[in-house]
């Protein structure tokens, strides 16, 4: 049994349709690293980071599921272990954010009902190219009670951000007892050591073409 390291643990889920930067928001945020060529996810794929939110230490456990429709029957069964949701679609693809709301639905359904989730708008660097504005994905946050940011994986911008706004917003739902992180289905759990990890990383069949 590893020591414990952080005072709580997060799990999220990244959805979103193909190629809007999924993978490469989570590669960015764990790794500091954005790769131009990347290859599809196949499945779910996982990633980790401690980041300190409100004075805590805070261990987030990531799963980046596929996009592709042929997938979404196997990522639907991730959504109920996530405490936070990203919802990322690329501003560069209008048909990518006019999705969101298939992709807010499926959250709904399968989902926790105290989950929290962020709208991203990503790809921001190719400002020259957007098709969708701001104040769309703004609104489309607002009107659903979204948290909302705009990001580049390829520079990093808002990239930690978004995870530490969700985080806090989780841990304001914590201390407001929105969210008793000692009941086990709510998908919180305190101090969970590394094992916990090792464990969902079993669970995650990732395969590469």
């Amino acid at each position: 049994m590893s020591e414990i390291s952080h005072d709580y643990m997060f799990r999220y889920i990244i959805v979103g349709d193909m190629a809007v930067g999924k993978s490469c928001i989570l590669l960015q945020f764990t790794d500091h690293k954005f790769r131009h060529q990347h290859e599809l996810t196949i499945g779910v794929e996982f990633g980790g980071k401690t980041i300190e939110v409100k004075n805590k230490q805070v261990k987030i456990q990531i799963w980046d599921t596929a996009g592709q429709e042929a997938f979404q029957a196997i990522t639907r069964t991730y959504y109920k272990g996530a405490i936070g949701a990203l919802l990322v679609y690329d501003i560069t693809r209008k048909e990518t954010f006019e999705h969101i709301t298939k992709w807010l639905n499926d959250i709904k359904v399968n989902g926790a009902k105290d989950i929290v989730c962020i709208l991203i708008g990503n790809k921001k660097d190719l400002e020259e190219q957007r098709k969708v504005s701001f104040e769309e994905g703004k609104k489309l946050a607002e009107d659903n009670q979204l948290l909302f940011l705009e990001t580049s994986a390829k520079t990093a911008e808002n990239v930690n951000e978004c995870f530490l706004l969700s985080a806090e917003k989780i841990i304001d739902n914590i201390q407001k007892n929105g969210v008793d992180p000692t009941q086990q289905n709510n998908n919180v759990k305190i101090g969970a050591d590394e094992d916990d990890e090792d464990e969902d990383k079993k669970k995650v069949k990732k395969k590469c073409c």
